[in-house]
């Protein structure tokens, strides 16, 4: 649909025609828009306004028909929005007063009642549009924890969220943005731990945001993220409203848009990427070991290749000779220096990756297998690869498949590139070259001002503990102290608790 030429501060008049006239003209050339005649106490003309697909024209069609009853003997037609609500009391009723309330009005769903001799208009809360269930959370799936997720639905996002946070100090700021498609955006918080600077710089940007239209979050994150060229994400997003309520608590914003099921929690760090949900649904033995062994394969997908071909190429003297032997005798046929056949390798291994998501669910886990397994086995057998070269980007692989979040995840996978070129040409140098250059600028990151490698650079004493090892519930007594709540206390203690020991 085309967004309107009409004038949209133009008000509705009390006569039934001239408004029909303005309406249609608003909505010209729009084919699912529905015009419904009739009389208001039998007496009065009446026009409905609302579109097809969007609205529930069972309960509207109730609505019509106590419109249209015979009057009582007191009733006149300026009592007709108090009738309505007497009688419709489990509706929400809104005013229309001018051609711009009844677009929105009518494009949320709610069908717009114009009436003869009342200047403006009455919306009934009817939306009813097809939406997705609650499902299970595709992108971040855990063995333990909730099993819903976002839906497209904002009511229903912010509806979960409510549920999890209950309490009067959560709450949530609507706008809308996009010049065209008028996209819904809800920013959620708890006064209290939210910074309210936090909360202001983040209007503030949303407010500034001047475009067509916004169709998902990502759109959002773009426009709003501290430092746009850099290649690791400044926005968490999640599809888990467990994951947002732990944010809320935390004293993190969230930033809810309508028609996507992912939500956006601001501001982050970097190992707040590197933490899953199930961490503190497990015991917190069991979370630590886990959390210990994905910082070591996180390292591992970002630094194998490079290191494979650094050695391979420089630093032989650093192979025992057993190995030493056994890799040169299967590179004696390869035509490629490591380099170039890791890059093979590596760019292989990544288009069976995206062509594995992007193919249906039935075949596409099957293909990415299958092809990796036949194309590494054709490659080895054909002498364009060797084997070691294949085994080092299969364990890679398998680590970067532990990293949580999707959007670190990525970006891990596509530093790895430059990292082996300098690794090519430098050797370990280069490799340390290429981690100095990693670590300088995630200290200058910053996220909604929050620096990204905290609470590590700036050390900070006493938050290190949600860092290194997952702490025990009873024991992590405080919240981070970088996000707002200035590391207040999350409740008394265990030991408080159960009157000491």
């Amino acid at each position: 649909m085309i967004q309107p030429s009409a004038n949209h501060d133009e008000r509705l008049t009390p006569e039934l025609a001239g408004n029909r006239l303005a309406v249609q003209r608003m909505f010209d050339v729009c084919s699912d828009i529905v015009y419904v005649e009739c009389l208001v106490w039998q007496t009065v003309p009446a026009l409905f306004v609302y579109f097809e697909g969007l609205t529930n024209e069972e309960r509207l069609n109730e609505i019509r028909l106590f419109a249209t009853r015979e009057p009582g003997p007191d009733q006149t037609q300026q009592q007709l929005r108090e009738a309505l609500g007497r009688e419709i009391s489990h509706l929400r009723l809104n005013e229309v007063e001018t051609l711009g309330d009844l677009f929105e009005q009518t494009t949320l769903g709610h069908p717009v009642l114009l009436v003869d001799g009342i200047a403006g208009g009455y919306a009934f809360s009817l939306s009813d549009w097809r939406k997705r269930s609650i499902e299970d959370p595709v992108a971040e799936s855990v063995i333990r924890g909730p099993r819903e997720g976002f839906t497209e639905s904002l009511c229903d996002n912010v509806a979960m969220l409510r549920r999890r946070v209950r309490t009067p100090s959560l709450k949530t700021k609507a706008l809308e943005i996009g010049r065209y498609t008028k996209s819904r955006v809800t920013i959620g918080y708890i006064e209290g731990l939210a910074a309210p600077e936090l909360i202001e710089e983040i209007e503030r940007r949303l407010a500034a945001i001047d475009t067509d239209g916004i169709l998902e979050s990502g759109n959002i994150e773009e426009w709003i993220e501290d430092s746009p060229f850099s290649p690791f994400p400044q926005l968490m997003d999640t599809e888990r409203p467990d994951t947002a309520a732990a944010g809320l608590l935390e004293g993190r914003a969230v930033i809810v848009t309508d028609g996507t099921p992912f939500v956006l929690i601001a501001p982050i760090t970097l190992f707040s990427l590197l933490q899953s949900p199930e961490d503190y649904y497990q015991r917190y033995m069991i979370s630590t070991a886990i959390r210990w062994l994905r910082y070591l394969f996180m390292m591992v997908a970002l630094l194998a290749p490079s290191a494979y071909v650094a050695i391979l190429t420089f630093h032989q003297e650093m192979i025992p000779s057993s190995l030493l032997l056994s890799i040169a005798k299967s590179r004696e046929e390869i035509p490629f220096p490591a380099l170039v056949e890791a890059f093979i390798m590596e760019t292989m291994f990544e288009a069976l990756r995206e062509a594995g998501v992007r193919l249906p669910k039935q075949v596409g886990a099957a293909v990415s297998i299958v092809g990796a397994l036949v194309i590494g086995q054709a490659a080895t057998s054909a002498g364009l690869v060797s084997s070691p070269m294949v085994m080092v980007v299969a364990i890679t692989g398998i680590a970067s498949f532990m990293i949580p979040h999707y959007t670190i995840g990525i970006s891990i996978r596509l530093l790895r590139f430059p990292i082996m070129l300098l690794a090519g040409f430098m050797g370990l140098l280069g490799l340390l070259t290429g981690l100095i250059g990693i670590v300088i600028h995630l200290c200058s990151l910053r996220s909604f001002g929050v620096p990204y490698l905290s609470p590590i650079a700036p050390g900070m004493a006493g938050e290190w503990k949600d860092v290194l090892v997952r702490p025990a519930a009873w024991a992590n007594l405080k919240r981070p102290r970088l996000t707002g709540s200035g590391g207040g206390l999350r409740r008394k203690g265990r030991n408080a608790e159960k009157g000491g020991r």
